[in-house]
């Protein structure tokens, strides 16, 4: 059995001391960006759905080390040090680090896939509108379709109510030929807008890859959830997918949440787990 003895426990070992730094350093880039140059990174380094024009495959690996603000940086390092420390000291740094980056590509994968089934219908039926140019497609987009568009949307919000005014002008005179191009170049620049406002970031995947090995690693360790309450890891494990897959399914409208790409996390570390025990790595 090839099972990795540390000399010492370290309580911040060289991965985890290292992947804190380059969290903390992409989160302070982000703001300075934004406010010093105008410049979004979240739009450069965050993951895109693969049909949209700002995806790029090196997001695959960069949207890891983005953040949506400081909770969301604060909840997932402290978790990372407070698991990953564990499994580093276990496996030593090239496999955990092996483990980390399998898990966040892994949790992009999945997000990307669910993503896919969640906006193929929106842009089936913006093709086939602009297709067809069909009155009736136009319609059933417009009634069944939830323009999330305000005043701080740019340049494409005064598009928007211009198009509108171009839907209104159809309804009375389908033969408006100025109304339905005018109907038809807003619909080309918002299936673009549209796909790119997919972004996750965040390195909530591979953390939740973290949780489930260490859940699977040592099951009856106790854990104080909420600092508090004792519960074994392998209940917490449970609990916190069970919840995930719960929030996924519901899809409650507002949650900004990528819940299916914390699934991907925790399933692509197990099914590895199950590798490496197969392969008898430890």
């Amino acid at each position: 059995m090839n099972y990795y003895q540390p000399q010492r426990f370290q309580v911040l070992p060289t991965v985890v001391k290292n992947l804190l730094i380059i969290n903390g350093l992409f989160f302070l880039a982000t703001m300075t960006f934004d406010r010093t140059f105008q410049i979004d990174l979240t739009r450069i380094l965050g993951l895109h759905y693969i049909m949209a024009s700002d995806f790029k495959p090196y997001q695959f690996v960069t949207y890891m080390f983005m953040h949506g603000g400081f909770a969301h940086i604060l909840f997932n390092m402290f978790a990372l040090w407070m698991f990953g420390n564990t499994l580093e000291n276990v496996w030593g740094p090239r496999r955990f680090l092996i483990y980390y980056l399998v898990t966040g590509i892994g949790a992009g994968i999945v997000y990307l896939i669910w993503i896919h089934f969640q906006m193929s219908p929106e842009i089936n039926q913006m093709n086939l509108f602009l297709e067809t140019k069909n009155l009736d497609a136009l319609a059933s987009f417009t009634s069944s379709h939830t323009f999330r568009l305000n005043e701080y949307s740019g340049a494409i919000w005064s598009d928007f109510r211009i198009f509108q005014q171009n839907v209104r002008a159809l309804s009375m005179n389908p033969d408006n030929l100025e109304a339905m191009q005018g109907a038809i170049s807003f619909m080309a620049s918002y299936k673009e807008f549209y796909l790119n406002q997919s972004v996750v970031v965040g390195a909530s995947g591979a953390v939740y890859g973290i949780l489930l090995a260490f859940g699977m690693l040592f099951p009856n360790t106790i854990i104080y959830l909420y600092f508090a309450i004792p519960i074994k890891a392998k209940y917490f494990v449970m609990i916190f997918g069970a919840f995930e897959l719960f929030e996924g399914v519901m899809n409650r409208p507002g949650n900004n949440i990528a819940h299916f790409a914390h699934l991907g996390g925790m399933l692509f570390g197990y099914f590895l787990i199950r590798y490496w025990r197969k392969r008898r790595f430890y």
